[in-house]
């Protein structure tokens, strides 16, 4: 007999077309799940019977309330090398082997900027305005060139995001615990001594730090409220580190001229969430890493890591 495999979470219906699946063919049945099941006692009659399961980043926790009900699992691959959704203490406990695959920063840099630019040229309502018949021009835009773009966390994606702000001419200064000077000059930007200074000199805040117990609630409603009736906040690293209450207050009551936002502390993000009717918020549904060339990568390396796993030689294996 074949075993079972589960592909879940595939929003768009492409994960088939983005991998040579026909390879595992001999060995595996592969079956694609589209549909987000969120509850975990339904979701495990939906892949019980399953050998290998494909999770995409983290639309789905494996935790010890699922995996429990998981005894034939062995393998559990995720796109990219790290998943907080994952509890790999749990997964080991269980026999269960994690392996990650790679995963590339530009798409989220790009949506950064998209979603920055989006905000600065108030896009969204002179797009609607257009389509639907009303006024011709309702806003001002603001101009980067001159402006502060605030890079709280300067990693890979925070590194990229600074020097797209320096090519526009914007003054780029960053803040993270452990930034040093150098560090921040390498990726054109002047390193600030303090977060507080940060969000209140600037006029772009943009979130790229990991998120762990240090950065979680960082951005809370007192930092929110040192930020610039005319400034935006971008976050496009994980909710954990704004307040979502917070940001829904400030964008209400007028704290900050708008934000942009891909992540969220439910997703899919429920129906009535009150971040869907705010007009100064410009959200997307976590499109960071949804991109054509970066699914063609995960389910790749997904198939590969499946092969590698079956021939007793697993590769890029998560440990807690």
């Amino acid at each position: 007999m074949k075993i079972e495999c589960a592909v879940i979470d595939d929003f768009q219906g492409v994960a088939e077309s983005s991998a040579d699946w026909s390879r595992l063919a001999p060995n595996v049945d592969v079956r694609f799940l589209h549909a987000h099941e969120p509850d975990p006692a339904r979701l495990a009659e939906q892949i019980g019977d399953c050998e290998i399961v494909v999770a995409m980043r983290e639309r789905t926790p494996f935790r010890e309330d699922l995996l429990s009900r998981l005894p034939k699992l062995r393998l559990l691959v995720t796109s990219g090398m790290r998943n907080a959704s994952i509890d790999l203490a749990a997964a080991e406990r269980h026999g269960v082997t994690v392996c990650g695959t790679a995963s590339a920063t530009h798409p989220t840099v790009e949506l950064t900027w998209a979603l920055l630019l989006g905000l600065a040229r108030h896009l969204v309502t002179e797009n609607t305005a257009l389509r639907t018949g009303g006024p011709w021009q309702q806003t001002l835009g603001t101009d980067l060139f001159g402006r502060r773009l605030g890079v709280v966390g300067l990693g890979r994606i925070g590194t990229q995001v600074a020097r797209v702000g320096a090519a526009f001419g914007m003054d780029v200064v960053a803040w993270s615990p452990n930034l040093t000077a150098e560090r921040a000059a390498e990726a054109g930007a002047r390193r600030l001594d303090t977060l507080d200074e940060l969000l209140e000199t600037s006029d772009f805040v943009t979130v790229h730090v990991k998120p762990n117990d240090g950065t979680r609630g960082l951005l809370g409603a007192r930092e929110l409220e040192l930020m610039r009736p005319s400034a935006y906040l971008i976050n496009t690293s994980r909710s954990s580190i704004v307040d979502q209450d917070a940001l829904a207050a400030a964008l209400r009551e007028g704290g900050i001229a708008g934000a942009g936002v891909d992540v969220y502390d439910i997703e899919p993000l429920p129906e009535g969430h009150g971040y869907r009717t705010l007009p100064n918020l410009l959200a997307t549904p976590h499109l960071g890493y949804v991109t054509r060339d970066n699914y063609r990568g995960y389910f790749s390396e997904a198939v590969e890591d499946i092969e590698a796993f079956l021939a007793g030689a697993p590769v890029r294996v998560l440990t807690p």
